[in-house]
């Protein structure tokens, strides 16, 4: 029990140690509005070097993709039910489902998932 709990927190120091240097080395030391802009060809540019974004669609896939590490939680629950008592299996399952439909249901509620607006 106490190795398993040396071992996380060296694992968490060492991660968060190598987090921090990372970052302090990866700062850009100069910042020049020049060296910052689009090139194009020695002239200003015409527009916008940025592509415009759908935030919707991003809001859209990050939706979908928590709803689909959820389902991949849920498959391997059909054969726990042979080996676990059917009442706690059966309470967990709704608990589960529950939770899975009331965030749905925030979704829902906040518009995230009417795509046109």
């Amino acid at each position: 029990m106490w190795i398993m709990l040396i071992i996380s927190t060296f694992t968490f120091l060492l991660s968060t140690l190598i987090m921090m240097l990372t970052s302090i080395l990866a700062k850009k030391t100069i910042s020049d509005r020049e060296k910052n802009s689009p090139y194009e060809c020695g002239f200003d540019p015409k527009g916008s070097s940025r592509l415009p974004f759908s935030l919707r669609f991003f809001l859209i896939a990050v939706i979908f993709l928590i709803f689909d590490v959820e389902i991949t939680l849920l498959l391997p629950i059909a054969p726990v039910i042979y080996l676990s008592n059917i009442f706690s299996w059966l309470s967990t399952i709704i608990f589960f489902l529950v939770i899975l439909l009331l965030g749905l249901y925030y979704e829902w509620y906040q518009g995230a998932l009417e795509w046109s607006k």
